[in-house]
């Protein structure tokens, strides 16, 4: 029986937490630091995501036999090198394979050494050539830090004016500090956006069943980009056909790609692709399970996720395959009231007990107050929900929503909208 360790304390911790609690291999789960939801799943431990000396010493103590890591800083900070290094086992890459999202800069250059379709692209040190370059082009483009900004540090600029306006956010104004050292601005495309999340032992790539996120805060697309208000599986535009060029132009020469560089990674590549009218290409890489995709995708998995991630570390997923639900699920994520912006925190939050069963609840920013659970962050809760359609998944998830409450929460009330209309023009 083996004792596991979840790094990381939001919706996809929790969606991780979830499914390895199933495991009949796993006899305890801890989390750091977890949440209020996560409590109930795990025991969670006061240590922060990016304390690695912290996490090891607490593994090491507790005979920890696979830490699992959610979100990216500590994969980019080198957490795995460091708990391998003690000869404890992790899953997620090194800090050499985890630069593929720590720095966009290196992914772009990558990518065209690779030959995998992306989007053209220029990359400024200096924001005065990046704002005379954007003033040369004008808009659409977009305008990317090139390091780790909790998700934000990507803007689509309509015009010069906003494209301008990005430049300042970013090397003027420092708004994500030292990731926005280096800008890339890239070319806008168009199309339909799909996140692929594979496992992959180095050499073997294998993919999960596809998803759709809702980056925008508002109902149809609008309004500033944010961690994510939603997400559904599996979203219609990905054919089987843009699948195998997927893996065929994209997955498999990227995992070659850092092969040849010397770098052997290991654990969940993300890709973010835009289906543009000419095939897939990538808009970004992650290095980890996507938020919050993982509550759309991870709860289809019907493979114990444990057996997988042990293929991953020890070198041997050729020949393995997954097990899939084959109902869509959606999730709905609520938020803080000013959400992307700046939102209050200890909202009371109600009506939990009166979600349906067959509905999940992802807790991303609960804690507890007094007895009482209150919301710690701006994305508060996930409400995953499961149909024989999409449309029918959709559904049970918005009446998993409507059963909760807290002061000022807000959601998207249109996801799975471009699968839905798809539907409705047929």
């Amino acid at each position: 029986m083996m004792k596991v360790l979840v790094v990381g304390g939001g919706g996809r911790e929790h969606a991780l937490v979830w499914k390895l609690k199933q495991s009949p291999r796993v006899s305890k789960i801890y989390c750091a630091p977890g949440n209020a939801g996560i409590a109930g799943d795990a025991e969670c431990v006061p240590c922060a995501a990016e304390d690695l000396e912290g996490l090891l010493e607490f593994a090491r103590s507790r005979q920890i036999d696979l830490t699992v890591v959610g979100p990216e800083a500590p994969l980019v900070a080198g957490i795995r090198d460091l708990f391998e290094a003690s000869g404890m086992r992790l899953f997620g890459p090194t800090a050499r394979g985890a630069l593929l999202e720590g720095s966009k800069v290196f992914a772009k250059q990558l990518m065209v050494k690779c030959g995998v379709p992306t989007a053209s692209f220029e990359v400024f040190e200096d924001p005065q050539a990046a704002l005379a370059h954007v003033r040369r082009i004008g808009g659409p483009c977009v305008i990317k830090a090139d390091g780790l900004a909790a998700g934000k540090g990507v803007i689509v600029a309509k015009d010069t004016s906003e494209a301008e306006q990005a430049v300042r956010l970013i090397g003027e104004e420092k708004a994500f500090g030292k990731a926005g050292e280096k800008i890339i601005v890239e070319e806008c495309l168009v199309g339909e956006e799909v996140s692929v999340l594979a496992f992959t032992d180095g050499r073997t790539v294998l993919p999960m069943v596809a998803s759709q996120d809702h980056k925008r805060v508002f109902d149809g697309d609008q309004g500033p980009n944010t961690g994510g208000m939603g997400a559904y599986s599996p979203p219609p535009v990905y054919t089987s056909e843009i699948h195998h060029r997927v893996c065929r132009e994209i997955l498999e020469p990227i995992i070659g790609g850092l092969a040849g560089e010397g770098i052997k990674y290991q654990g969940v590549l993300y890709a973010g692709l835009m289906i543009t009218s000419k095939g897939p290409y990538v808009l970004e890489f992650n290095c980890r399970f996507g938020d919050p995709e993982a509550q759309a995708v991870i709860p289809r998995l019907k493979t114990d996720l444990v057996d997988v991630m042990e293929a991953v570390l020890e070198g041997r997923l050729a020949g393995f395959t997954l097990d899939w639900d084959p109902r869509p699920a959606a999730c709905v994520v609520l938020a803080s009231g000013g959400y992307p912006g700046s939102y209050e925190k200890g909202k009371e939050i109600s009506g939990l007990k009166d979600v349906p069963e067959d509905v999940l609840v992802f807790h991303a920013a609960t804690a507890l107050s007094g007895g009482r659970l209150v919301t710690s962050g701006g994305r508060v809760l996930g409400v995953t929900g499961f149909g024989r359609t999409i449309r029918e998944a959709v559904q049970r998830a918005y009446e998993g929503v409507a059963k909760i409450s807290f002061e000022g929460m807000h959601y998207r009330r249109d996801i799975a909208h471009h699968a839905l209309e798809r539907e409705r023009s047929r």
